[in-house]
């Protein structure tokens, strides 16, 4: 049975509701609302912290959706699932090339400069402050594109930046 259909509180039921009227309405063709259908039940099964079987779904949304744009975000929240894993590298590969797709994902600049920074930490504590400098630097770098996408959030990195003397 497709997870849409046995989510258990209103929010995904909700959605899932307007998502299939939505599905019926708006001319797609029948892989395009597979596609969908795997990356909706990919997102369901990431909110509830089901990562294997998130991943399940969203690289079978990939195999099937052809538009860049609705790639970048399956390409996304792989990488969110990476980054939650730890598994930092991978992450930083996924939201590439979500970027590359849909270069206006903030989110991702952002996530990307939130790894670049924790690794700029782990050298500090390693003792190896030049590498934590070019990590600093390289998260200052995606911050500011984060920003310059939409200004006025993330203030907290906007701060860091002004702080840091990294904000020109």
């Amino acid at each position: 049975m497709p997870r849409s259909r046995i989510n258990g509180n209103f929010i995904d039921k909700t959605f899932s509701i307007v998502a299939n009227i939505l599905l019926r309405i708006i001319p797609t063709t029948s892989g395009e609302k597979e596609a969908f259908t795997y990356y909706r039940d990919g997102m369901s099964a990431q909110s509830e912290g089901n990562y294997a079987e998130a991943l399940q779904n969203y690289y079978e949304a990939m195999r099937l959706e052809i538009d860049p744009y609705d790639r970048s975000y399956i390409l996304y929240n792989i990488g969110l699932i990476h980054t939650s894993n730890g598994e930092h590298t991978k992450a930083l590969e996924y939201y590439f090339r979500a970027l590359e797709r849909n270069p206006f994902l903030p989110q991702a600049f952002n996530n990307m400069a939130v790894i670049c920074h924790y690794r700029g930490e782990q050298a500090i504590r390693q003792g190896d402050s030049e590498i934590a400098e070019a990590w600093f630097d390289q998260a200052a770098e995606y911050w500011k594109q984060a920003i310059a996408l939409t200004p006025g959030n993330y203030i907290e990195a906007h701060n860091w930046l002004k702080i840091t003397g990294r904000f020109e």
